[in-house]
C-alpha cells in the first residue's frame, strides 16, 4: 500500500511539472505574440506618418502642374487679345482706306474748282470754297491722311513718273506734280504722279551727238 502511495505521488508531482511547463509555453506564446502585435502597430503607425508627407508632396506637385497650365493659358490668351487687336485695326484701316480712295477724286475736282474760281469775279465764291476744301482736308488728316512730298528726288515707291524731261537738274528730281499722291495710316491710295529731270549727263551726251551729226553733214 506504502509503494502504491508513493508511486501515485510521483506521478502527480510529474503531471504537475508537466502542467507547468505548459502554462509557461502559453505564456511566452501570448508574450511573443504581443511583442509582434506591438511592433505592427507601430509599424503602421510609423505608416499613417508617413503618409500625410507623402499626400503633400503629391498635392504641391499637382498645383505646380496646374499652375504651371494657367500661367500658360494666360499667355496664350494675351497673344491672342494682341494678335486680335491688331487684326481688328488693320480691318478698320483698310475699311477706311477704302473709302478715301473713293474721296480723292472728290479732293481733286475741289483743287480745280479752286484754281477756276481764283480767277473769278466774285472772290466770296473762291472763299467759300476753298473754306469749304480747307474744312474738309483738315478733318481727313486728322484721321491719318497724309499727302506724299514730291520735292527733292523720286521714290518709285511713292512716285509715278508720267514724264522725262531735260533739265539742268540732275536724273530723279522731280520737276513738277501732275497729281497729288496720299498715304493713310502708312497705307498707299495713290502714289504722287510726277514729271522728273532726265539729267544734266544725259542733256550734255544729247547736245553732243547732235553737233558731231552736224559736223558730218
Amino acid at each position: 500500500m506504502a509503494q502504491n502511495n508513493e508511486i501515485n505521488n510521483i506521478n502527480n508531482k510529474k503531471e504537475e511539472e508537466e502542467d507547468i511547463k505548459d502554462i509557461n509555453n502559453i505564456v511566452k506564446e501570448s508574450e511573443e505574440k504581443q511583442k509582434i502585435t506591438a511592433n505592427n502597430k507601430k509599424q503602421e503607425g510609423d505608416n499613417i506618418k508617413e503618409k500625410p508627407e507623402d499626400n503633400h508632396e503629391k498635392d504641391e506637385n499637382k498645383y505646380n502642374e496646374i499652375k504651371e497650365q494657367l500661367l500658360r493659358l494666360a499667355a496664350e490668351f494675351d497673344n491672342y487679345k494682341k494678335r486680335a487687336k491688331i487684326e481688328l485695326n488693320n480691318a478698320k484701316n483698310n475699311g477706311k482706306a477704302e473709302l478715301l480712295k473713293n474721296l480723292l477724286q472728290i479732293i481733286d475736282e475741289f483743287e480745280i474748282t479752286l484754281i477756276a474760281t481764283s480767277e473769278s469775279k466774285d472772290k466770296n465764291i473762291a472763299r467759300g470754297i476753298e473754306l469749304v476744301y480747307s474744312n474738309f482736308i483738315s478733318e481727313l488728316k486728322k484721321n491719318g491722311l497724309e499727302e506724299i512730298k514730291t520735292s527733292g528726288l523720286f521714290d518709285p515707291y511713292k512716285h509715278e513718273i508720267l514724264m522725262i524731261k531735260e533739265s539742268d537738274k540732275e536724273y530723279g528730281i522731280i520737276l513738277e506734280t501732275i497729281k497729288k499722291g496720299y498715304i493713310f495710316n502708312g497705307i498707299m491710295l495713290r502714289p504722287a504722279s510726277v514729271i522728273i529731270s532726265k539729267g544734266k549727263e544725259n542733256k550734255d551726251i544729247g547736245q553732243k551727238n547732235n553737233e558731231t551729226g552736224n559736223k558730218h553733214e
